[in-house]
């Protein structure tokens, strides 16, 4: 007779504090590839008005850049991006059987990375927009 795991219910909220760092670099990984495919089609939308004209497209440029949402939005971005690289390298790394002992300590390091390279990016992107 095989065994079954009891896995909990799915009404259990409260199992997300018992999420190793590893649950949670999967999840961060898996929630930047969503928004980075849905920023692809945003895009997509953003370069497609060059086929009206070079002034239709610099005018949608200038007007978004106007918006402050926007600038923020393109931090946001920049984390994320950021982020899911980080973790892929480290992820290819653990895969090539490098840094196995130190998964936990290596994600918290793109974690506080991504952070930095965020919060260094600010001035950057928010430059003209006050």
């Amino acid at each position: 007779m095989s065994e079954t795991y009891n896995r909990g219910t799915v009404e259990d909220v409260g199992r997300w504090r018992e999420f190793s760092a590893g649950m949670w670099a999967w999840i961060f990984h898996k929630f930047t590839g969503w928004v980075l495919v849905g920023y692809l089609f945003t895009h997509i939308a953003v370069l497609s008005t060059a086929t009206s004209g070079a002034t239709v497209y610099n005018e949608t440029l200038v007007g978004l850049e106007s918006l402050l949402v926007v600038r923020i939005l393109e931090v946001g971005l920049l984390a994320v991006a950021v982020f899911h690289i980080l973790n892929g390298i480290r992820l290819l790394l653990v895969d090539l059987g490098i840094g196995l002992e130190a998964q936990d300590k290596s994600f918290y390091v793109s974690l506080i990375l991504t952070g930095a390279i965020a919060v260094a990016s600010v001035p950057t992107f928010l430059a003209g927009a006050f």
